[in-house]
C-alpha cells in the first residue's frame, strides 16, 4: 500500500512538474520573457548588466522561433517605446532600442541632433559620451544621417546613448514584424565591473 501511495505522489508530483512547465512556456512565448542587457547602448536609461521584463503582446503575438505575427500583426509601436526586436542582420540576435521614426516619418541626424519630420526631437533620455562631431569614415552616421523616410512595415530606432550605440544609423531599418516585445520593468541588476546588485534599480518601470 505504501509503494502505492509513493508511485502515486511521484506521479503527480510529474504531472504538476510537467504543467508547471508548459504554464512556463506560454507565458514566455506569449506574455512575458527576461532579457539582460549586455551593452551600454540604452544608458542611462538602462544600465549593462540590468536584468529585465518584456512584455510579448503588445505588437501582437509572435509565432515562437518565427517573425511571423499570428494575432494582431497590424499593431505597430509608439515613438518613444522601449522594444525588443530580433536583429535584422542576425535571427540569432536580439537587440533592445527606442523608437524614434515611425512609417512615413523623415529621420535626420545633424551635427548629433536628431530631427524627426523637420522638427528637433526633444527628449530627457538623450545622452552623448563624446564631444566630438565625426565627420569622416563609416562613423561619420553617427553624428549625420540622412535625411531618409521610414518605409511601411518598418521602423527606426536609435540607443540612448548616442555616441554608444549600433543601431538604425548603421544598419537600417527594423521590420515591425521583428519586434517580439516592449521593455517593462527591472527585476534585477548587476553591476559587472564593482561586483554588486543595484538595489535601487530593482522594479524601476522602464520608459
Amino acid at each position: 500500500m505504501n509503494k502505492k501511495k509513493q508511485k502515486s505522489a511521484a506521479r503527480d508530483w510529474a504531472e504538476a512538474l510537467v504543467v508547471a512547465f508548459i504554464i512556463a512556456m506560454i507565458i514566455r512565448a506569449f506574455v512575458l520573457q527576461a532579457y539582460r542587457i549586455p551593452s551600454s547602448s540604452m544608458e542611462d536609461t538602462l544600465l549593462k548588466g540590468d536584468h529585465i521584463l518584456a512584455t510579448k503582446y503588445n505588437y501582437g503575438l509572435t509565432v515562437p522561433f518565427t517573425t511571423e505575427k499570428f494575432w494582431g500583426g497590424d499593431r505597430v509601436p509608439e515613438h518613444g517605446d522601449i522594444v525588443i526586436f530580433t536583429f535584422p542582420g542576425n535571427r540569432s540576435m536580439d537587440f533592445v532600442k527606442r523608437v524614434i521614426g515611425l512609417p512615413g516619418d523623415t529621420i535626420e541626424v545633424r551635427d548629433k541632433k536628431v530631427y524627426v519630420n523637420g522638427e528637433p526631437l526633444k527628449t530627457l533620455y538623450e545622452k552623448h559620451t563624446d564631444p566630438f562631431i565625426l565627420t569622416q569614415g563609416q562613423g561619420k552616421v553617427r553624428d549625420n544621417f540622412g535625411p531618409i523616410t521610414v518605409d511601411p512595415g518598418h521602423c527606426f530606432v536609435m540607443g540612448d546613448n548616442r555616441d554608444q550605440s549600433y543601431d538604425s544609423r548603421f544598419w537600417g531599418l527594423v521590420p515591425i514584424k521583428n519586434i517580439k516585445g516592449k521593455a517593462f520593468v527591472i527585476y534585477f541588476s548587476w553591476d559587472g565591473a564593482e561586483n554588486w546588485i543595484r538595489f535601487g534599480r530593482i522594479g524601476n518601470l522602464i520608459r
